[in-house]
């Protein structure tokens, strides 16, 4: 296989259970990138919550905001937004459901968020406090609420004709563009760097992560991964905790380039 691009999720796949991220990791994405071989985060974190990682691998493009959002060195060259007017309805009825509810909304690389505890989150410190008083006026590429029942996230979603992102082992729900996602984000990219899916090599774990398996080149999913995700890789590596990612790209693609 003649790689062209390393695509890896972030959490439970680049990063350690932790959210560190291994020099053994940095050292291997490094390599690549001095092999000529493309590397791109695809992660569903906003850009605010990947930028100490994204400072720590240079990735030759940042795909985040669940796909919503590509960068190259923190400038914007894509995006795919939720028509204003619905993103505040989606709002509006997630605060008739619950007044209290915690709700994250994305603007390209500025994230606005109603919570009094801004300054204490690690990925979310430099989100822009907003009560929602007062109706967004802004492009919005991708919403964020906790709900304590997926039913109710499902009616949202479907009254508002967008798409509902489910998450492992959480009770938030991230509601985008309808048709949006990593795979689209993907094949922006790769239509604007001229080369094919067949060339590119994801590493994923989570349920969002499974179309990006099946349509590269190779799907590798990490040995913590969701079942439906191992399933759908073409093959397994080891663990998070292990560095998988870069054990698999030190075994089959940097030795087989020497």
């Amino acid at each position: 296989m003649n790689t062209k691009m390393i695509l890896t999720d972030l959490d439970h796949t680049l990063l350690h259970s932790d959210g560190s991220l291994s020099d053994r990791t940095i050292q291997v994405l490094k390599e690549c990138q001095n092999r000529g071989i493309f590397v791109v985060i695809a992660t569903a974190r906003y850009w605010i919550g990947a930028e100490s990682y994204i400072e720590a691998i240079q990735p030759n493009y940042e795909i985040t905001t669940d796909g919503t959002l590509i960068h190259q060195n923190g400038n914007q060259v894509y995006s795919y937004n939720l028509d204003v007017q619905k993103a505040n309805q989606i709002v509006k009825n997630l605060l008739e459901y619950s007044p209290q509810t915690e709700i994250t909304v994305a603007s390209g690389r500025t994230v606005y968020w109603n919570s009094q505890h801004i300054s204490e989150s690690k990925k979310l410190h430099k989100a822009v406090y907003n009560d929602y008083s007062i109706p967004l006026e802004c492009q919005v590429n991708k919403i964020v609420a906790e709900l304590s029942d997926e039913n109710i996230a499902a009616e949202i979603a479907r009254k508002n004709h967008c798409r509902l992102q489910c998450y492992r082992n959480d009770n938030w729900y991230a509601f985008l563009p309808e048709n949006s996602g990593k795979i689209q984000a993907i094949r922006e990219l790769v239509n604007l760097l001229n080369i094919s899916l067949n060339d590119v090599v994801s590493f994923g774990d989570d349920i969002n992560d499974i179309e990006m398996l099946q349509i590269c080149g190779i799907g590798v999913a990490v040995a913590n991964a969701v079942e439906k995700a191992k399933i759908a890789a073409d093959c397994v590596t080891i663990s998070n905790d292990d560095d998988g990612v870069a054990d698999w790209i030190e075994k089959n693609i940097l030795a087989d380039s020497k």
